[in-house]
């Protein structure tokens, strides 16, 4: 039996996809709150996990344990460094790296993770599913790269920095994480990320005000593949 478990970050990615979720049912581990239902005639297991890595690795690994996850989707939205990208545009991930993981010191590239390598891919079969729906929606959709880190990037150097680097469209703070626990687990992985800021040294406002709308484009785009 397919069990479907998504994982996000915030209450307002949260609450956009539990309105799609019917025969709801709550059950709490370890202070998290897992929501399990239907999505469509799919079996449905939300989380939040919070903000940052760690807690996104934590509640990962919760999941998997718990719930006998056959995939796991992380949704939520992204600040944009590709230039091409506006507020609203989706990005899903063909490959998702963690831009602040450093072991250059021992000769390998900045984003090489032990016994991982230089980012991790997606979901092959996954991926076709968004090949399939992305011509059949409103919303700008692009397969990229996602790159993850322990920082809110606010900086406009930073960004260009990250960009430039590992040739990434948006940037977050849990998707590399949920990913490693899902490639470690041997778990099928997509992200969707849908813009709600582009560093600029001002984007903490600009990500507030369109938080809202941009995890709802992002429910949008995971009910259409499911």
């Amino acid at each position: 039996m397919e069990n479907i478990g998504i994982v996000v970050a915030m209450d307002e990615e949260k609450a956009e996809i539990e309105k799609l979720i019917s025969n709801k049912e709550i059950k709490e581990i370890n202070n998290l709150k897992f929501i399990t239902g239907k999505i469509k005639d799919k079996n449905i297991i939300l989380v939040q996990c919070g903000v940052g890595k760690v807690n996104a690795a934590r509640t990962t690994q919760k999941l998997i344990d718990k719930f006998n996850v056959t995939t796991i989707i992380n949704v939520g939205v992204a600040g944009a460094i590709n230039s091409n990208l506006k507020i609203g545009d989706v990005i899903i991930a063909k490959k998702v790296i963690q831009h602040d993981f450093d072991i250059t010191a021992f000769g390998h590239n900045k984003g090489y993770i032990t016994d991982v390598g230089e980012g991790i891919e997606s979901d092959e079969n996954l991926l076709e599913k968004v090949k399939e729906i992305s011509q059949d929606n409103s919303y700008k959709t692009k397969i990229g790269i996602i790159a993850t880190g322990d920082i809110f990037c606010t900086d406009i150097k930073m960004k260009e920095k990250i960009n430039n680097k590992f040739n990434a469209d948006v940037v977050d703070m849990e998707c590399g994480a949920i990913a490693q626990v899902s490639f470690l687990e041997n778990i099928p992985f997509l992200a969707i990320r849908s813009v709600s800021d582009i560093p600029n040294g001002d984007n903490a406002k600009t990500f507030d005000e369109n938080l809202k709308i941009a995890s709802k484009i992002a429910s949008e785009i995971l009910y259409n593949i499911i």
